[in-house]
């Protein structure tokens, strides 16, 4: 989880500075946190073996 947030955020100082060569990376990245925070708050209400 750490490590995807630390590329999300390296994708937005990308993005500022321009040098960004893969913007769809952006949005794979938001997914995999997403998916991340899904599958943790599934566990913690035990809907997940």
């Amino acid at each position: 989880m750490a490590e995807t947030r630390r590329e999300l955020f390296n994708l937005h100082f990308q993005t500022a500075t321009g040098v960004l060569e893969n913007s769809a990376r952006l949005r794979t990245a938001k997914r995999e946190i997403a998916r991340i925070l899904t599958v943790k708050s599934e566990r913690a209400r035990g809907l997940t073996t």
